[in-house]
């Protein structure tokens, strides 16, 4: 039951693209006593491992497809007769749009190179993780997306104007701020929604901080598992496997956790 959970989760996930939006959507079912905290906390897991996907695509350039992309999406939605194929050309059309917003983040990125106090900007969070990591979580926060977060650095990244070594802190504090919609949502639910919220922080921060403290051997972990490939390939893969090795070691003690 567990496994199926984590596989919905990541399925409903890449979908949506939103991870905060399937974490609310446990809740709401954790609150109607449709679901119990541990199939629900295989939800959250999946939904971390889902929501991944949003980098990946951004780091494969499908930018350069982008308006294909929307142009199918728009049709289908318009002039199909069934309502499965205009709402799977919603989600063609929503992908699309997505990508155009990534595309135009990573053009408003270029002038960054020009200023001064970015490259010692950069330099200083390399240096210094805790830092980038803060920059991650209070970003995500505000932004309320960590695909968003991600996005970003993907897009600083395909400018050569930032590093794996400072890219990744960004990366897992982006992954603890990505649980703060599912924290708001559970403030006026019930017991069982607001355990599986301080579960869905714990995962994030228990992972993250291990990470954090492998960081090293994590950035070597990426260079061995993505060679001869882009920065840009190197963070998404690091975003993905950070999220599937913390689900893959929670899952046999979910139960006790």
């Amino acid at each position: 039951m567990l496994v199926m959970g984590v596989a919905l989760g990541t399925m409903v996930t890449a979908v949506l693209q939103a991870s905060g939006a399937t974490i609310v959507m446990a809740i709401g079912l954790v609150n109607a006593g449709m679901l119990n905290l541990q199939q629900a906390f295989g939800v959250t897991m999946g939904a971390c491992i889902g929501t991944t996907m949003t980098a990946q695509l951004v780091a494969f350039k499908l930018t350069d497809y982008i308006m294909g992309i929307v142009v199918i999406g728009y049709l289908m939605q318009v002039f199909a007769k069934r309502s499965r194929t205009r709402s799977l050309g919603m989600v063609i059309l929503g992908f699309g749009i997505l990508m155009t917003g990534m595309e135009l983040m990573g053009m408003a990125m270029r002038p960054l190179a020009e200023m001064e106090w970015f490259a010692p900007f950069v330099v200083k969070i390399a240096e210094h993780p805790f830092m980038g990591l803060m920059l991650g979580l209070f970003g995500t926060v505000l932004m309320q997306s960590s695909s968003a977060s991600i996005g970003i650095v993907i897009a600083l990244a395909l400018q050569r104007l930032i590093s794996l070594e400072a890219a990744l802190p960004i990366v897992l504090g982006a992954n603890i701020g990505s649980a703060t919609p599912a924290v708001l949502a559970s403030i006026t639910g019930t017991k069982t929604a607001q355990r599986l919220s301080l579960a869905n922080v714990l995962f994030k921060v228990i992972g993250v901080t291990v990470a954090m403290l492998l960081l090293p051997q994590f950035e070597s972990f990426i260079y061995w598992v993505t060679p001869g490939h882009s920065i840009a390939r190197e963070i998404a893969n690091a975003h993905t496997i950070f999220n599937i090795i913390n689900t893959w070691v929670f899952m046999p003690v979910t139960a006790p956790f």
